[in-house]
């Protein structure tokens, strides 16, 4: 019995408004983000990599120990195994700071538009308020008014 109470309430929590909207959300900002990174591999760097002398950001690194080649002593036997090198790979974060700052501007031109929306509705003008009445409707209600006391 516990067990069907247990997978309903997470039914219900998965189908909430509010957990359906960010898995949209989640899925709609990953593809977000494939686009944005295609715009600064494909369109952004490449002539910023020109006016540098042709130097792609993912490929600048600062080597902190060479690779060490396999060691093989006369009889085959290996004496000390091949390493790979240590790099410090700055161009990459370099690559992913100028990703997160184009991401971070078109967020902000984005939440910059509702809220631009949402100031328009907000503003919209107030229903004119009812005209106020005329001379004579003013001498014909003082006039009711005074028969009425009688």
């Amino acid at each position: 019995m516990a067990k069907s109470s247990f997978i309903q309430e997470f039914k219900d929590f998965a189908m909430r408004g509010n957990v359906v909207d960010m898995a949209v959300g989640v899925i709609i900002g990953g593809a977000f983000g494939k686009i944005v990174t295609s715009v600064v591999n494909d369109i952004l760097m490449p002539p910023i990599a020109m006016l540098m002398g042709n130097v792609n950001f993912t490929d600048m690194h600062l080597t902190l120990k060479e690779a060490q080649a396999e060691v093989v002593n006369e009889a085959g036997e290996v004496v000390q195994a091949a390493s790979e090198a240590i790099t410090w790979n700055y161009g990459a974060f370099i690559q992913n700071v100028i990703d997160f700052l184009i991401v971070a501007f078109c967020v902000f031109l984005l939440i910059k538009g509702i809220n631009s929306m949402k100031k328009k509705e907000e503003e919209a003008p107030a229903p004119a308020p009812d005209p106020e009445p005329t001379k004579e409707e003013v001498l014909l209600t003082e006039i009711r008014d005074l028969l009425a006391k009688k």
